[in-house]
């Protein structure tokens, strides 16, 4: 059984690690580690909601737990700026107050999220490089760089009398990415030579053999679709994935095109990375509202919407409702991603739109060219890593159920001498020879709705969730003080019937009977009782609606006396 957060009690002297999030689902990461009455925070991130969640697209990891605590945080480190490691800080930092740690590039795109957010405005940002030493506490955080599908990205060693732990991030072995440095391996084989407690890493791609390849030959595979293709040519990406941007620019170079970018948050990482010095060799952007004045086999545009997001730029498009931004026959779409897991529903319905319209749609695994590289290692990667660091214990985060039991699997076959998969909550002490889970910890994951963060167990989405399946009753009627009605009752019904069916309308009529029946059977001083009404009519209702249609209506019933 979880603990509450009072409820749990450490030894100081000993080195724990805390998944908070991220370990049993694809975002929301937020790791702790403790030591000598002292915590270290690593990466806050968000994750996408599912149908599951109706009404909220955005989840983020409850900060509670530290937040109970935040005297003891010595700081927060960002290992990168994608939206599942950065996304929830500007939300959540007023929660945390406390200094953060990140490479330029993370810094940038963080200065421009918290410009939104007031509370967060005063945050401490210390830029780190890579290679560099940070004493937090009792904490020494070294930064190595590693390289992603973002720039700038750092995985963290950190260092305490108790042993040395490698926590990755998230990382691949690209042996030529667009822009920015392959992955220190010199770095991490050092760490071997002097000994690994534990490497705490990526398992995204776990269950993926081979490696992932490079980003070069992504902008080799994209040039060559380019150049089967006619007319206008829409590229959707992450907009964080810089190096792909500069890859479909230069596939779009190459091939006599011109390119725009639409999308907020594109822009945005444009901007944080051409002021850290990345993309200063690409052609300038032709303005969207100018690029109609080319011909349709000249243009290319880089979208915002990769994961069927219904208020992303790929979206409208696919609906029609960009009016810039008109597709058709001849034309293509390229989906230079790979869905997030629970994505695919939304995704498809983007495609099945284009599709409809006479467009072309394009996606990794569906044409012999590559157009995508994922950010994140493979198996033959994942051994290499074992292979420099020699960890004596490896901890598998960053992935679902199977991707942490997939990398805990390689880890075996690599005769790895420990392995121990985690869930968020889990407590697990980091000590040579005597590493285990000693304790489980409560969790939780808030909902982000427009201008609140609501728990997910939060009684709104509850009910939301039940009127999904069960629709809605409205019934009002008016009383006199002795119980009489006064008036005819109205009543409204939602997501139950078709107005337009008389057959289906008749359950209304037959509802309203229900009424005057239950009425007339109450006693007198049962109707002079305005709980007494109310209860009588409730449950009547709903037992009507589920001997006609079997389900049970979230019921409503207003009771107004005059």
């Amino acid at each position: 059984m979880a603990r509450t957060q009072e409820e749990l009690q450490l030894d100081p002297q000993d080195l724990h690690f805390i998944p908070m999030g991220g370990s049993e689902q694809f975002g929301v990461n937020f790791n702790l580690y403790a030591y000598q009455g002292k915590w270290l925070a690593i990466d806050l991130g968000i994750g996408f909601a599912d149908h599951r969640i109706p009404g909220v697209d955005i989840l983020m990891p409850d900060p509670a737990f530290m937040e109970a605590r935040r005297h003891e945080l010595e700081g927060l480190i960002v290992t990168h700026a994608h939206e599942d490691h950065v996304g929830a800080i500007p939300y959540l930092w007023p929660r945390l107050k406390c200094p953060v740690y990140c490479t330029a590039f993370t810094a940038a795109v963080l200065k421009r999220k918290i410009e939104e957010h007031p509370d967060s405005r005063k945050m401490e940002i210390n830029v780190v490089e890579p290679g560099e030493i940070v004493d937090l506490g009792p904490f020494k955080a070294r930064f190595i760089h590693v390289a992603h599908s973002i720039p700038q990205t750092c995985a963290v060693v950190i260092e305490t009398p108790e042993g040395r732990v490698v926590h990755s991030g998230d990382w691949n072995l690209d042996p030529a990415p667009v822009v920015d440095a392959p992955t220190d391996e010199a770095a991490l084989q050092d760490l071997g030579q002097d000994g690994v407690l534990a490497y705490i890493g990526d398992s995204t791609n776990c269950a993926v053999d081979g490696r992932t390849g490079s980003e070069a030959d992504a902008e080799k595979g994209l040039e060559e679709v380019f150049a089967t293709c006619k007319g206008r040519i829409v590229v959707t990406t992450f907009s964080s994935n810089i190096g792909r941007m500069q890859s479909i620019c230069k596939a779009a170079e190459a091939n006599g095109r011109s390119v725009t970018v639409i999308g907020r948050s594109m822009h945005n990482m444009i901007a944080a990375a051409r002021e850290c010095g990345y993309l200063g060799n690409m052609r300038p952007f032709v303005d969207e509202r100018d690029m109609e004045d080319l011909p349709a086999d000249q243009q290319v545009y880089i979208v915002t919407g990769s994961q069927g997001e219904a208020r992303a730029a790929l979206s409208k498009i696919s609906r029609g409702d960009m009016s810039s931004v008109r597709l058709g026959k001849g034309d293509t779409v390229i989906f230079s991603a790979r869905p997030i897991p629970g994505n695919e529903k939304e995704i498809d319905t983007v495609k099945n739109n284009l599709v409809a319209g006479g467009v072309h749609v394009v996606s990794p695994g569906e044409t012999p060219h590559t157009i995508h590289i994922s950010g994140h290692p493979c198996r033959d990667e994942v051994a290499d890593m074992y292979r420099w660091v020699k960890p004596e214990l490896v901890i598998p985060v960053h992935g679902e159920r199977m991707q942490l039991e997939a990398q805990a699997d390689l880890a075996r076959k690599c005769q790895i001498g420990q392995v121990i998969v985690p869930g968020n909550g889990s407590v697990i002490k980091l000590k040579k020879g005597a590493s285990a889970i000693i304790d489980h910890i409560e969790t939780g994951i808030l909902a982000l709705e427009s201008g609140r963060l609501i728990d997910m167990d939060h009684p709104a989405i509850r009910e939301r969730r039940k009127l999904q399946f069960t629709g809605v009753v409205h019934l009002t009627v008016v009383l006199n003080a002795r119980g009489d009605l006064v008036a005819d009752p109205e009543l409204t019904t939602i997501g139950l019937i078709d107005s337009e069916d008389e057959d289906e309308l008749r359950l209304e009529d037959d509802l309203l009977d229900e009424v005057s029946d239950i009425l007339g059977d109450m006693e007198r001083g049962d109707l002079k009782d305005d709980h007494a009404v109310h209860e009588e009519l409730r449950i009547g209702i709903r037992r009507h609606v589920n001997l006609v249609l079997r389900v049970k209506p979230k019921t409503t019933v207003h009771v107004i006396r005059v």
